[in-house]
């Protein structure tokens, strides 16, 4: 074997590993949903359960915000949900939307008369998005995506029992963009 042969083989392996490395940088992300360990969802047990996930506020992205006169309504995902909707149009599968029902207050300021969403929260709403239809049997899945309600003073209980009378009745106008208002959702 001739010595260059010996010289070129650290530059074709260094070469290699930084096309491998460019190219990982530049594939787009397998999903929107937060790495779960191989598990569907790490807000999903086995028996599709749904627990409302915590800190979500300081972590994930705000999509936007639905006001009535006498609550806001904040909804939030994770960001590679985001990124993956930008991209795709939809949802990929995993994906946790958490609508956050606060109070609202009002009063008096420099601008005028004013209302912003206020300290007490009433509930949260949660929908994780399921295309592959992984529990059949639970009633709080269906229509693609798992859906849950918890009240302020009791956030580890859902208190919905079957989505098809406890949640798609509010959803029946947004049949045709997957049961999501995406319309009140500026950041997408």
């Amino acid at each position: 074997m001739s010595r260059s042969s010996f010289t070129c083989r650290p530059l074709v392996a260094f070469a290699t590993v930084l096309l491998i490395g460019t190219l990982l940088l530049l594939l787009p992300p397998m999903s929107g949903a937060e790495d779960s360990g191989g598990k569907f969802s790490p807000y999903v047990d086995s028996s599709g359960g749904i627990t409302l996930p915590k800190d979500f506020r300081g972590k994930w992205t705000h999509l936007g915000t639905w006001a009535l006169a006498d609550s806001f309504h904040d909804v939030y995902t994770q960001p590679g949900s985001v990124e993956a909707f930008r991209r795709d149009g939809k949802f990929p599968d995993g994906t946790v939307l958490v609508k956050e029902i606060r109070k609202s207050e009002s009063g008096k300021k420099t601008t005028g008369q004013v209302s912003w969403a206020g300290a007490q929260i009433v509930q949260w709403f949660v929908m994780i998005k399921d295309s592959k239809g992984r529990f059949p049997n639970n009633r709080i899945w269906g229509d693609g995506w798992g859906w849950a309600l918890y009240k302020a003073d009791a956030p580890s209980v859902n208190i919905a029992k079957d989505y098809k009378i406890d949640c798609i009745g509010c959803h029946i106008p947004a049949k045709g963009t997957d049961w999501v208002y995406v319309e009140g959702y500026p950041t997408l």
